[in-house]
Formats: structure tokens, C-alpha cells, sequence
């Protein structure tokens, strides 16, 4: 009897102290990775060109380690970019932050982003503004950005897969329009969603090489351009490519 008595008792021990080093751990990770961010925040983003200081505490609240494969789970508030599925890339930080800056959000806008992803730049989004709409092409990744959006309590994102180069026109017109892909040129379909003044944030050029990361502004149904910097994005697929192939 003592015997059965005494295994019956080390094994809730056992799984209480396993349990309690688990959270022990969870609690470091977390605290780690918030330090991290912090880290990225100040010496990537604030020690450049980024003073948006909605867009600096954004982005030092919204957990990036999760949107990137664990395997580089630890890698994910460094200055560079990382893979995710289908041979895409989520863009590095600064990035994430010098395009959202460019969208000159105050907080009750439609924004439309052409590229999910893994869903980062989406999450970001979602704490900046009212509605975000976003499109992937990649229907695994549409997926699983939703989920894990969901998951995370984004409520205000809605995706859906297909192909960004026509915009979502059920939806239009947006006050701002985020692309995370390059277009060998601007998609007109894009711009003719924006409304009056809306801004719209896109890589364009040579989708093999450098692109320059352009603002334009729909002033009187025009575009007024702005030349940001250059960049080098993965290209935009669907009937991007299909317009490249023909003017080849």
C-alpha cells in the first residue's frame, strides 16, 4: 500500500515541477524576445529615419518571433530579412517600419496590403488603424497568416487569397494602399482604388534586382510620385509575371 501510495504521489509532483520550469522557460523566452524588440526599435528603427512614434511603439508591441519559422525564431528582431513558406521573405524590420510610415496613418483608415505572407505587416497594421484587407496569392499562406492572426486576436484583418495586382475592388476605395511585393510597373488597378488622397506605398523596377520604393498620392485623380529608397523585394507573381513575359 505505501508503495502505490508513494508512486501516486511523485508523479503529480513530477509533472508540477516539469510544469513549473516550463513556465519558468516560457516566462525567460518572453522576456527575452521583449528585450529584443526593444533592442530593434531602438538601434534599427529610432537611429534611422523612422520618428512615426505610433508606428516605433508598434512596432515594439507586436510579437514578430511568431510570424517567422521557429527554426529562426531567434533571428526574428535581427536587421536583415527571413524566409517563410513558398519562397517568399518577411521583410526586415526596417523596412516594415519605413513602409508603414510612409502610409501616414491616423487611426480610422481602410488600409489594403497586396501580400500577406506570414501576416506581420498585416499585424502591424491592425494596431495602427481601423480596417486592414490583405491578399496573398499563395493560398497555404493566406491560410495560416489567418489563423494565426485570428489566434492573436487581430479581429480588425480580413484575407483572402488571389491575385493583388487588381487590388480588392469589392472593397474599394482605400485610404491607403501597402505593397510587400515588387511590380515591374505601378499597378493602375491599385491606384484607381485609392480614394482622393490616399497614399499608396509600392517596390517598383526590374523584379531580378534593385526596385525603388515609391509613395504616390492621388491629388485630383493624379499620381505624385515620391522616390523613398531602394529596395529589393521578392516579385510580385500572377498577372505581374504575365505582363513582364510580354513585354519581353
Amino acid at each position: 500500500m505505501k508503495r502505490v501510495m508513494g508512486r501516486g504521489i511523485r508523479r503529480p509532483l513530477a509533472a508540477v515541477v516539469i510544469l513549473g520550469f516550463g513556465l519558468c522557460f516560457a516566462r525567460q523566452d518572453e522576456a527575452w524576445f521583449a528585450r529584443k524588440r526593444r533592442d530593434m526599435v531602438e538601434l534599427q528603427l529610432k537611429a534611422r529615419d523612422i520618428k512615426d512614434k505610433k508606428v516605433l511603439e508598434v512596432m515594439g508591441t507586436v510579437p514578430r518571433h511568431l510570424f517567422v519559422d521557429p527554426a529562426v525564431r531567434t533571428e526574428a528582431y535581427e536587421d536583415y530579412p527571413l524566409p517563410i513558406a513558398e519562397g517568399q521573405t518577411i521583410s526586415q524590420p526596417y523596412i516594415v517600419a519605413l513602409m508603414t510610415q510612409g502610409l501616414e496613418l491616423k487611426g480610422r483608415e481602410k488600409v489594403l496590403e497586396v501580400g500577406t505572407g506570414s501576416g506581420y505587416q498585416a499585424a502591424v497594421l491592425a494596431r495602427l488603424t481601423k480596417n486592414v484587407y490583405s491578399i496573398e496569392i499563395h493560398e497555404g499562406l493566406a491560410a495560416k497568416a489567418a489563423d494565426l492572426l485570428r489566434r492573436l486576436g487581430y479581429a480588425n484583418v480580413e484575407i483572402r487569397s488571389g491575385d493583388g495586382y487588381f487590388g480588392w475592388p469589392e472593397q474599394a476605395p482605400f485610404d491607403a494602399v501597402i505593397v510587400t511585393c515588387a511590380a515591374g510597373k505601378i499597378p493602375e488597378s491599385l491606384f484607381e482604388e485609392l480614394k482622393e488622397g490616399g497614399r499608396l506605398v509600392i517596390p517598383v523596377g526590374e523584379t531580378d534586382g534593385v526596385q525603388t520604393l515609391m509613395r504616390l498620392r492621388k491629388i485630383n485623380g493624379q499620381k505624385r510620385i515620391e522616390e523613398i529608397t531602394a529596395v529589393r523585394f521578392v516579385p510580385m507573381t500572377g498577372e505581374n509575371q504575365k505582363i513582364k513575359k510580354l513585354g519581353e
